[in-house]
């Protein structure tokens, strides 16, 4: 994908969470409920403040996010799909 994404957006490819019960049972994430964990794949340069600079963003690429439920803009690149958010939706980075 070549793709730079403007102001403070970040592009993210959702993780699904599997789950995993204490017998073995796989119990997979229902397709109805949007994801809320996921990949960095590409970010933008940053917000502009008020003076003009540019304020760098807190994540990079390939960092694994947490990000509000209903806050990306899903869309389709080359039959893949990913989300964008932008910055503010972030909650945390996950290590």
């Amino acid at each position: 994908m070549n793709i730079k994404p403007l102001s403070d957006h970040i592009f993210v490819e959702a993780l699904s969470e599997e789950k995993t019960t204490k017998s073995g049972i796989f119990i997979p994430k229902s397709e109805d409920e949007k994801p809320e964990i996921g990949k960095v794949i590409a970010i933008g340069p940053g917000k502009t403040n008020d003076e003009g600079k540019i304020i760098p963003l807190s994540v990079k690429v390939g960092d694994k996010v947490l990000f509000t439920k209903y806050a990306p803009n899903e869309i389709k690149i080359d039959d893949k799909e990913y989300l964008v958010i932008r910055e503010d939706d972030v909650l945390a980075i996950l290590e």
